[in-house]
């Protein structure tokens, strides 16, 4: 009963990748800027890992960090996108994976790296769900533990996009910053509170991570009042 439960969730709550299913439209064209963007806040850094996070929930950071991970893929880099959220996971969600191990799996030795990793629908594009939601998430992302399993995959994959929680609601960003060779903090146009937006960036520059930009979500566009993802560059 379980089982066939969380199969029904899964095909409910799956996200369709506009990149994937639309790759000519114009909000792809945006993650492509956003690729090209990343690219060059880092030239003269073999950049490896990325953490994308928001203020706080609903801002759409999961989605900008899914169809971020697959236009790099569609490039041809070998890219691993894993699930940082082990509160509120959703990656399984998005591609229809099993989520019996993942990250937090790892974390405590309960099974290999290639038992962890899926491959998922798009070319190149693999991934790590959040696995049992463990009753101290933080404590195993600032482990031991996580700083050797990165650098194993840093040897496997081209680039490797973590999904973080909010960094207004639990320290988890910031540990994953603090590791993380750079940092992408998404915001939702006409919702994130600037009061939040600041108290977000101290917290990040607390934890020494490397903010390198902001995607501001759910702009609109007065001519066809769609809602389109924008890019803007360095935060500082």
């Amino acid at each position: 009963m379980f089982k066939r439960k969380k199969k029904k969730n899964n095909k409910t709550m799956a996200r369709k990748l506009i990149v994937e299913t639309n790759p000519k439209s114009f909000i792809s064209e945006q993650f492509r800027t956003i690729r090209t963007n990343i690219k060059f806040s880092m030239p003269d850094i073999d950049l490896k890992t990325i953490v994308i996070t928001s203020a706080g929930a609903g801002e759409g950071k999961s989605t900008v960090s899914a169809n971020i991970a697959a236009v790099f893929s569609q490039e041809g880099k070998k890219v691993l996108l894993i699930d940082g959220d082990m509160r509120k996971p959703t990656i399984h969600y998005t591609f229809r994976l099993k989520n019996v191990f993942g990250l937090s799996s790892l974390l405590t030795k309960q099974c290999e790296l290639e038992e962890a990793i899926q491959e998922t629908y798009i070319e190149g594009l693999y991934a790590i769900t959040s696995g049992p939601i463990p009753p101290n998430p933080a404590e195993l992302l600032a482990s031991k533990q996580m700083g050797l399993i990165m650098e194993s995959l840093k040897e496997e994959f081209d680039l490797i996009v973590f999904d973080a929680p909010p960094v207004l609601s639990v320290t988890d960003a910031q540990i994953l910053s603090n590791r993380c060779d750079a940092t992408i903090l998404i915001v939702s146009s006409g919702e994130t509170q600037k009061a939040s937006i600041v108290k977000a960036k101290e917290l990040l520059d607390m934890s020494k991570a490397n903010i390198i930009g902001v995607v501001i979500n759910n702009a609109v566009i007065e001519k066809g009042h769609y809602y389109y993802y924008y890019y803007y560059g360095a935060s500082e």
